[in-house]
């Protein structure tokens, strides 16, 4: 007998599956017989969408930070979404109250240290290079495997003074004695320049607020992508949209999504503020914005699972396969007239709104608020 079945699955294709679970994983994927037991069955009847559990691989959950705080299971479960990647809130000064909460949270947690020890402390954590110490952060690493899955260094005139290009170096050194850990790099005003910054990047770094719509962003006046990007593309370098309170534009995204330049991840960059008042919410309202600038629900939902959990090395994540963790986001995809907001003001209508109804966590239905009144879990 399976811990958990789930039946007439409908996938962002619009094919229908069944699923089993037992001890937390994926056990069987396909039709299954009508007499297979479970401790639970959940019949969905074609009538509820689900997917691999959505990863959000930019947020800021750290309840202690005195700039961007939130709680982890408010931008994680409650909000469809099964895995949450803090992206730099802490650093080796603080890292290790965070791990110890995050123990506590349904959802899935993880982080990128930040390569400043101080963290997100204070919005310049790059501008006094004592901060950054190679040892404590490798002994950070060290201690927390599978949690620490990446660095991050925020490249911007306000966060690095007048220390230019130098932390980026830094973080390199680090990320090479840390056996090539995944770099988050934070892209914004400069200096440094941004073709700085990326003729630094190799493969598996990730370019986070990659269509922000700053002077120092990844198109040029013309309208055309960057040499050096398109340089960092050919290497392997990855696309994190990052959206943000300050860092998504629709028009960058519309033209670079035109010529081609798709999103590897798409993350919401979400804490308290943005997501109360926006223009963030959730990662399903970010991820819903891509339907009105060109993708697909097949391509949008794989930058949140496939996409995301081989950019972050969660090799047990983001696939609907045996032997895969259990972790499922169950969902509706409404029609009808939207209206959503980027970073800078700009509105688009939109046709199609993602709603989350329930994150699957190593099995377990942790319904949303909008899954609580849905139909498809009257069970």
């Amino acid at each position: 007998m399976y811990d958990l079945v789930i039946r007439r699955a409908r996938l962002a294709d619009d094919r229908l599956v069944d699923l089993a679970v037992q001890d937390g994983k994926i056990v069987d994927v396909g039709q299954l017989a009508d007499d297979v037991s479970a401790g639970r069955q959940l019949d969905l009847a074609g009538n509820c969408r689900l997917s691999a559990g959505w990863i959000d691989s930019h947020v800021h959950c750290y309840p202690s930070s005195p700039i961007y705080y939130d709680e982890p299971d408010l931008v994680g479960v409650a909000s469809g979404v099964t895995s949450v990647v803090d992206a730099g809130s802490t650093g080796t000064d603080d890292v290790d109250e965070f791990y110890a909460l995050t123990r506590r949270a349904k959802t899935n947690v993880f982080a990128f240290l930040n390569i400043s020890r101080i963290g997100l402390l204070r919005q310049n954590e790059l501008a006094d290079l004592a901060d950054i110490d190679p040892p404590t952060v490798k002994k950070s690493i060290d201690a927390y495997p599978g949690f620490i899955i990446g660095i991050k260094a925020r490249m911007s005139s306000s966060v690095v003074g007048q220390n230019g290009i130098v932390p980026l170096v830094r973080a390199k050194q680090i990320q090479q004695e840390n056996n090539r850990l995944p770099l988050m790099v934070h892209i914004g005003n400069n200096p440094p320049n941004l073709d700085d910054i990326a003729d630094l990047l190799t493969r598996g770094d990730i370019i986070t607020h990659c269509y922000n719509g700053k002077p120092n962003r990844i198109l040029t006046p013309a309208g055309t992508l960057r040499e050096s990007i398109q340089r960092a593309l050919k290497r392997g370098v990855l696309l994190d949209v990052g959206h943000g309170t300050a860092s998504f534009n629709f028009d960058v995204a519309r033209q670079a999504i035109g010529l081609g330049i798709l999103p590897h991840t798409i993350s919401s960059d979400i804490y308290c503020r943005n997501r109360m008042a926006g223009p963030v919410h959730s990662l399903a309202t970010v991820m819903s914005k891509f339907f009105s600038i060109g993708l697909s629900l097949p391509q949008v939902i794989a930058c949140v699972t496939e996409n995301a959990a081989s950019a972050l090395n969660l090799t047990h994540k983001g696939r609907l396969e045996p032997g895969y963790d259990a972790d499922f986001t169950l969902f509706d995809l409404r029609q009808g007239p939207q209206v959503f907001a980027d970073s800078e003001g700009q509105s688009v209508g939109g046709e199609q709104l993602l709603v989350p109804l329930a994150a699957v966590v190593a099995g377990e239905i942790l319904l949303t608020d909008e899954g609580k009144a849905h139909h498809v879990f009257d069970l």
